[in-house]
């Protein structure tokens, strides 16, 4: 064999072997363009190649196009997913102007930027929506950040604060590859979790020279000044690579008084946080021969935030979360005979969160609270994927596989209050099985390709017990030109230790308060609030049908439609909107009226070390009219279906090459909450998705030269206020970003990048509202942006 063929065949491994990585995240072959950008489907040679060495078993596997690259969403090397998959490329990173993997999740229509995420506040929604450790998570179609899965390299990464999120911005972007986003229940595949979909960041495998770069922005109404300092080194050798990144970010806070709608909140009340961050991330890989590779990824993220609410004159809060992120993923794939693999792998993940909180007054600054959160969790798998016999002009393939994974969740108060949390031990088995009925080798009219793929997982938790997950897919080409996919599948999450473990509180409001019509004016309420030891795991029963086009007669053209339904039962909610808890005839179910004195004392006897007086009465029982249970339960049903488009077209033009793409997504949810309350609409309302979101727009390249410009469309939200309904007007901006690579040459501009990235160009301010509050910001959100116009210049330096 010669020397370049088998380098590039130790490549092709290498690049496999970083794309799974423990989890053999694998499917749909794709192509990306010169540039990077864009996929279509794999072409009719390269099904040609993958059906010769089926055949011809003796023979050394055919050599695989080093453009041809596998995508998260099946554990079969090389094989196919039934889901849309959205693929997004360093490129096409860099080329939109994105700093970090936060703002390109953001940018996805099919994610939804409430949960925990920068600038986030003012929500009167739930814990879900905060933005505790400044970090960034996936919220596929809205449903939490704890119903979607994030992945580094196919491997878990640790929750992040205390709401089972993820933060995907932990992981410097410089040193990543592609983001590969599924929209569809994974659980099948991947576990608890993934109900929204999956999102997997896969990294650099072989990077060559140092790179130095820099970045500075910020706002032109004010605040978010921003420093971000990148180095990245790497080398390669005979069957290994290394790739190292350093990162250093920081950030200044946007103030209420710098924009005009938020100047009337009082002083220092921050609307968006600031913070400082540090970044280290190694990955390394080595193979040993034709016997086995060696992995190693490893990951440390530091950020410390500050933030100030004021809620009247002469008084704040001074908000001061530290956090600390660490994955350490180490892998081993054996080479087996028949193609046959064996891989071992291992994770440890930790995350750590000190949150402190400052009054500062006249009188001086008092520790409020200072709380501390620890998520950690350890993993360990052994699973084979190999050919099974041949079929179609191809081989069924089959993975399978078994492992144990143990997490757990603390929470330390040190000024007031108890300590809560637990440990929760899974072990889980899956199998996946791949069928190429027809390929396109075979040359049967009418049936280009016939694919058929099902899964089945099953994990045992300590808590709640067993749960099966299955996933059956179907992939048909009628045509080179068309394709069509569909998939049934179910899913499931497994309640949050926060859910489960919560300490509990008693508040006593007046019975006013709580929506009593009619009751003596000194009546009172009493409710608790609090974790639930007994919850079952929530489950989602999942449908899609998408169908792609891509003509041969025009290459450069790829558009796919989708359609999704989501079933999702036994949500774990806190059931009752207290302030119509006695007013609302849905919520029966949950309060107790003219309560005992017996029920009283019962309550209080568990939950006297935290009872909250908030009546503006003294508490006398004989005054107590009803008790309102609001403890976390497994009571809610929601539907969340939709129609996500997407497309790209990409054509000469000039002395370069213009590629058109975009895409969007209109989606409808609803949400019932016990089986005696009505439908209750959750798209299109405040604190949730808009129905219709999209991003369109082009990217011009011209040797080290490209021009991109993009529109963002976001639709308006209706706030329902006791007295009024509002509907917010749409939310458009415009981003463009300018980058002009020098390339190699004589001197000292060799390797020299430049940047200029304007986000929100035309510098739309969010559609307003009535807050709820006078002391919340006037705008969602969780849907709509404060920073308004941002401009950044970047460069960088590559030996």
């Amino acid at each position: 064999m010669k020397i370049s063929t088998l380098r590039k065949a130790i490549s092709i491994a290498l690049l496999m072997a970083a794309t799974s990585s423990g989890e053999w995240a694998m499917a749909q072959d794709i192509t990306k363009d010169a540039t990077g950008q864009g996929r279509v489907p794999a072409t009719e040679a390269s099904a040609k190649a993958q059906s010769k060495k089926s055949k011809d078993t003796a023979s050394p596997p055919a050599t695989t196009d080093l453009q041809s690259v596998t995508v998260t969403g099946t554990r079969i090397r090389g094989g196919t997913t039934p889901s849309s998959v959205i693929t997004i490329g360093s490129e096409q990173i860099q080329q939109e102007g994105f700093a970090d993997l936060g703002d390109v999740i953001r940018s996805v229509p099919q994610n939804f930027s409430g949960g925990q995420n920068p600038g986030v506040i003012g929500v009167a929604s739930g814990v879900g929506n905060q933005n505790l450790t400044g970090g960034s998570a996936l919220n596929l179609r809205g449903l939490g950040a704890d119903a979607s899965l994030t992945l580094l390299n196919g491997r878990r990464l640790a929750y992040d604060g205390f709401s089972q999120a993820v933060d995907i911005s932990a992981i410097p972007v410089e040193a990543v590859e592609r983001l590969e986003i599924i929209p569809d229940g994974a659980s099948a595949i991947y576990g608890s979790d993934a109900v929204g979909g999956v999102a997997n960041v896969i990294l650099k495998s072989d990077f060559d020279g140092v790179t130095l770069g820099a970045r500075y922005g910020g706002a032109t109404d004010g605040g978010l000044a921003t420093r971000e300092y990148a180095a990245t080194a790497g080398t390669t050798w005979a069957g290994g690579g290394l790739i190292v990144t350093l990162k250093d970010v920081d950030v200044d806070p946007i103030y209420a008084r710098q924009r005009s709608y938020t100047s009337h909140l009082f002083e220092p009340y921050t609307i968006y946080g600031g913070s400082d961050s540090r970044s280290g991330l190694v990955s390394v890989h080595q193979s040993m021969g034709d016997v086995a590779e060696l992995r190693l990824d490893a990951l440390r993220t530091e950020r410390d935030m500050t933030s100030y609410v004021a809620t009247r004159a002469n008084s704040y809060y001074h908000y001061s979360p530290e956090n600390s992120i660490t994955l350490v993923s180490p892998s081993i794939a054996f080479n087996l005979r028949n193609y046959w693999s064996l891989t071992l792998s291992g994770t440890y993940g930790e995350d750590d969160t000190v949150y402190a909180r400052d009054l500062v007054s006249a009188a001086g600054s008092v520790l409020v609270s200072r709380n501390y959160y620890r998520n950690i969790s350890r993993s360990d798998e052994i699973g084979a994927e190999g050919p099974l016999f041949p079929v179609g002009g191809g081989d069924a393939h089959l993975a399978i596989g078994a492992g144990a994974r143990n997490y757990g969740f603390h929470y330390v108060p040190k000024v007031s209050g108890s300590p809560f949390g637990g440990d929760e031990n899974v072990r889980f088995a899956y199998a996946e099985l791949a069928v190429p009925f027809v390929s396109p080798a075979s040359n049967i009219p009418g049936i280009h390709r016939l694919e058929f793929s099902a899964a089945v997982r099953g994990e045992n938790y300590d808590s709640f017990g067993r749960v099966t997950t299955p996933k059956f897919g179907l992939i048909y080409d009628p045509t080179a030109d068309l394709t069509f996919k569909t998939s049934w599948g179910k899913s499931f999450k497994a309640p949050t230790m926060l859910q489960r473990y919560e300490g509990g509180d008693a508040y006593l409001w007046s019975a006013p308060a709580v929506g009593a019509i009619g009751s003596p004016a000194d009546a009172t309420v009493l409710m608790s609030y609090g974790g639930n030891a007994d919850l079952r795991a929530e489950r989602a029963r999942t449908w899609t049908a998408s169908l792609a086009l891509h003509p041969e007669a025009l290459p450069g053209f790829d558009a796919e439609l989708t359609w999704f339904d989501i079933d999702y039962t036994d949500r774990v909610v806190e059931p009752v909107n207290y302030q119509q808890a006695l007013s609302d005839p849905a919520y029966s179910d949950f309060v107790v009226r003219s309560p005992t004195p017996e029920q009283i004392q019962d309550l209080l006897a568990v939950y006297d070390s935290a009872f909250y007086n908030l009546s503006g009465v003294a508490y006398d029982p004989s005054k107590v009219v009803a008790i309102i249970h609001d403890e976390y339960v497994n009571a809610a049903r929601q539907r969340i279906k939709g129609l996500d488009l997407s497309g790209s077209y990409r054509f000469g033009l000039g002395s370069g090459q213009l590629t058109v793409r975009g895409s969007a997504s209109w989606l409808d949810s609803a949400q019932t909450t016990s089986a005696g309350q009505p439908e209750q609409t959750l798209a299109g309302t405040v604190f949730n998705p808009a129905r219709l979101k999209g991003r369109v727009g082009a990217v011009w390249v011209s040797g080290g030269f490209s021009a991109s410009g993009f529109v963002n469309y976001t639709g308006g939200v209706t706030n329902r206020l006791p007295t009024v309904t509002q509907k917010t007007s749409s939310f458009t901006t415009v981003d463009t970003t300018l980058n002009y690579d020098i390339g190699k040459r004589a001197g000292a501009l060799s390797g020299l990048t430049l940047g200029l990235s304007v986000q929100n160009l035309l510098n739309r301010m969010p559609p307003l509202y009535t807050a709820l509050y006078a002391t919340y910001v006037p705008y969602d959100a969780t849907n709509y942006s404060a920073i308004g116009r941002f401009v950044s210049v970047s460069v960088s330096k590559h030996w």
